[in-house]
């Protein structure tokens, strides 16, 4: 799952921000988030806790 949706990042990345796929890896998420929301406007409300707890449910490490 982590790796389709990365995929599309970089290949959204590299299509609206022109960014080679070395400029994406280096990039923090609070980095690409600030850029997408001064292109869109908009803003998105951080994740709560019951947000985390189910994807944590969902992906659990090893």
């Amino acid at each position: 799952m982590f790796r389709a949706g990365a995929g599309r990042l970089a290949g959204l990345a590299g299509a609206l921000l022109g960014w080679r796929p070395e400029e994406f890896w280096r990039a923090t998420p609070a980095e690409l988030a600030a850029i997408l929301v001064a292109l869109t406007g908009t803003t998105q409300a951080p994740a709560s806790r019951g947000d985390l707890a189910r994807l944590m449910e969902m992906f659990p490490d090893g």
